[in-house]
């Protein structure tokens, strides 16, 4: 039975209303008429079996959907086995005891448990809480209730209660989290407000960030009980209230995508689509995951322990979670910010060897082999290492570090997830602390090309491609659309903002994005595999080693946006490689943003269709009349006339936006740099500063 919307409770819809905590008035007394002895008054006999009983009904937990109402998580009504005593005459431990274990038996047989009680157990329960169910925690569907309930002997029964249930299962795992008991039942004489069921609290994602709004209210429901254990009333003094529902910026369709590219891919990757315009992270998927009902109503330490240790690391949140080498995909940022402070203009040529000495040590192209003299945009198709070396040194790293910082590199995205990596921009500051010197034009060559000891989420490199594609701001990223209560108001709208501004000049954005354009487009791009049938994608591979040296673990990215007019998507996808597979971002992440997307075209080609032209009617100064000629024709002269209006194509930033600032340029230690075979790693993951080989 799923639980009925947010106006109506489970216990509004059905007799069988999980009645949850119970407490209990002292016994009522009851005068008795006896026979008079000589002297003597009546006299009072007190009746210590009959009960007054308020018991609290746990709320229905609120919903977690998709931006379209679509469940990610939901509370329904189901079963559990469970023992309700009767009013024993005269009944000695010896009695109870049997009579619970001829019940706990058929329990076991009937539905697979291993249902385990002490006799003090039982014996202490039906002293001091026989008039409440004594549950044993094993869903039963309905389907099972319906073909077993005949069968069940007098005191074995379905007890109801309200239960989480992920209907996605393992969409959205990690970010939506998962619910757990927030305590078991009390023993012993029964107080007020005893729950007859376990309440739930969240233990992850946002079950635990938003609990408090998805716990909803408690019901309150008043028993009295006979002497002999009859039910005298039933009275609901308030129906629980269920909780409010968290309306995420998820499209589930997107997501469930997402993870069905991830898993036809790679063993462990991540990918991630964010909404330029608005900030809103449509999909967001980390592979391998896990099924979140394997938590409901409880995990057992055996499976618990499985998902633990698994060498794939299900619990582990890799589009948010993991930091990694960004790789070439962090070219891009070196460039504008080179381009911004004019320290190369669109048309500079630079010669690129097939390898440069900086210090004493050789550091080398991607492909072994000179590119000649090239462009910033040839740069970027062909991810030409030496080129980035030189400009990166030339621009200097508190420069395009504090670039990549304004995109939201080295901090958390302030979305509500729970063990988000801030990743790692060093800085002169940092290199001190941790490697006793500062950044060093070896250094400095490694962070150009997006390695060392720099390191970024996923989500972090989509949140930069976003903040590439828009050019004036980085949006500020969004998880949670809506909070809505029961009734459906709205109690929190996130609506869209800018983060920050980026200050970089517009011409240098263009110039980038159509490096980057090339990329995808040109028969010399890196990224060919990545092409869309339906528009014009700009993207960057990228390429690294990872982990420890040992391993020879790579990685393997594809990050981008599109379309190139106005863009509207970002994405970052991340394949993890096996040890020693030989991968690049060109031939294994390129074709998972490519399945994604063509998979959507009807639907994103509406999305990102320019709106058709606005058009005024010009009636002239007459009374808007239109002559026709003899014929009926009509007089083209006195029709009104129609006027195309341009449209404003900017987005952000808008008429107040500060005019771009050069980024701050600091000259380079002239000491001679480590090996890069040297290069000074950080805690897990470490990522080695060896370039590694890009695909055409």
């Amino acid at each position: 039975m799923v639980l009925p919307g947010a106006a109506q409770t489970a216990a509004e819809e059905t007799s069988e209303v999980p009645t949850v905590a119970a407490a209990v008035t002292p016994p009522i007394e009851e005068a008795v008429s006896e026979p008079r002895s000589a002297g003597l008054g009546g006299s009072l006999r007190v009746r210590p079996d009959a009960r007054t009983m308020t018991l609290s009904i746990p709320a229905p937990r609120g919903l977690i959907t998709d931006r379209n109402g679509e469940p990610f998580a939901q509370t329904k009504v189901v079963w559990y086995p469970a023992l309700k005593f009767s009013q024993f005459e005269k009944a000695d431990r010896a009695f109870v005891v049997d009579w619970a274990r001829k019940r706990i038996a058929q329990a076991n047989e009937l539905f697979d448990i291993d249902w385990q009680v002490k006799d003090e157990e039982l014996w202490q329960h039906y002293r001091h809480r026989r008039w409440m169910a004594m549950p044993y925690t094993r869903v039963v569907s309905e389907k099972e209730k319906e073909s077993l309930e005949s069968e069940l002997i007098t005191g074995l029964i379905f007890h109801p209660v309200y239960l989480r249930s992920y209907p996605q299962h393992d969409a959205g795992a990690h970010m939506i989290g998962y619910v757990g008991s927030s305590g078991k039942l009390e023993k012993g004489p029964i107080n007020y407000g005893d729950p007859i069921f376990e309440r739930s609290e969240g233990r992850a994602g946002l079950e635990k960030i938003y609990n408090d709004i998805l716990t909803g209210k408690e019901g309150l429901l008043r028993m009295d009980f006979e002497a002999d254990g009859t039910e005298a009333l039933r009275k609901y003094e308030r129906r629980p209230r269920p909780g409010g529902t968290v309306v995420t910026t998820l499209d589930m369709a997107w997501q469930k995508e997402a993870e069905k590219v991830l898993k036809k891919y790679c063993s462990r990757g991540a990918f991630v689509v964010i909404d330029i315009h608005t900030g809103e992270v449509l999909a967001m998927a980390s592979r391998p995951g896990f099924d979140l009902n394997d938590f409901i109503p409880f995990i057992s330490t055996d499976q618990y322990a499985k998902l633990r240790d698994d060498p794939g690391t299900p619990l582990f949140a890799r589009s948010y979670q993991g930091a990694y080498p960004p790789a070439s995909t962090f070219k891009p940022i070196v460039a504008v910010t080179a381009l911004t402070n004019g320290d190369v203009r669109d048309d500079t040529l630079i010669d690129c060897p097939a390898k440069i000495k900086i210090g004493n040590h050789w550091f080398h192209n991607w492909s072994k082999v000179p590119e000649g003299r090239i462009n910033v945009k040839r740069a970027i198709a062909r991810s030409c290492n030496p080129w980035f070396y030189k400009v990166g040194i030339q621009t200097g790293p508190t420069a395009f570090l504090s670039v990549a910082s304004r995109l939201g590199f080295g901090s958390k995205t302030g979305l509500p997830l729970i063990g988000e990596t801030e990743g790692l921009i060093p800085t002169h500051q940092w290199m001190i602390k941790n490697h006793g010197r500062k950044l060093m034009d070896g250094d400095t060559a490694n962070l150009s090309i997006g390695q060392g000891v720099m390191l970024a989420s996923p989500l972090q490199v989509a949140q930069g491609m976003a903040g590439i594609a828009n050019g004036g701001a980085l949006p500020k990223l969004r998880l949670v659309k809506q909070v809505q209560d029961v009734s459906g108001r709205v109690l929190v709208s996130n609506d869209p903002e800018r983060r920050n501004y980026l200050n970089l000049d517009p011409d240098a954005v263009a110039t980038v994005q159509e490096g980057m354009m090339q990329v995808v487009h040109a028969s010399y791009g890196t990224g060919k595999r990545a092409s869309l049938s339906y528009t014009v994608l700009c993207g960057k591979t990228g390429t690294a080693q990872w982990g420890p040296p040992s391993k020879e673990q790579r990685l393997a990215w594809f990050a981008g946006f599109f379309p190139i007019e106005n863009p509207r998507y970002a994405f970052a996808a991340l394949y993890e490689g096996k040890p020693h597979e030989t991968l690049s971002g060109g031939r294994k992440a390129a074709p998972m943003v490519r399945s994604f997307f063509e998979h959507f075209k009807k639907d994103i080609k509406k999305a990102i269709a320019p709106p058709p032209k606005a058009m005024v009617i010009d009636e002239g100064d007459d009374d808007g009349g239109v002559e026709v000629d003899d014929e009926g024709m009509l007089d083209t002269d006195s029709a009104p006339k129609v006027i195309l209006v341009e449209e404003d194509e900017g987005l952000v930033p808008s008429e107040a936006e500060p005019r771009p600032l050069r980024a701050e340029v600091v000259e380079e230690d002239p000491q001679d740099t480590p090996a890069v075979e040297d290069e000074p790693t950080v805690e897990p993951p470490r990522p080695r500063a060896i370039p590694v080989e890009e695909d055409e």
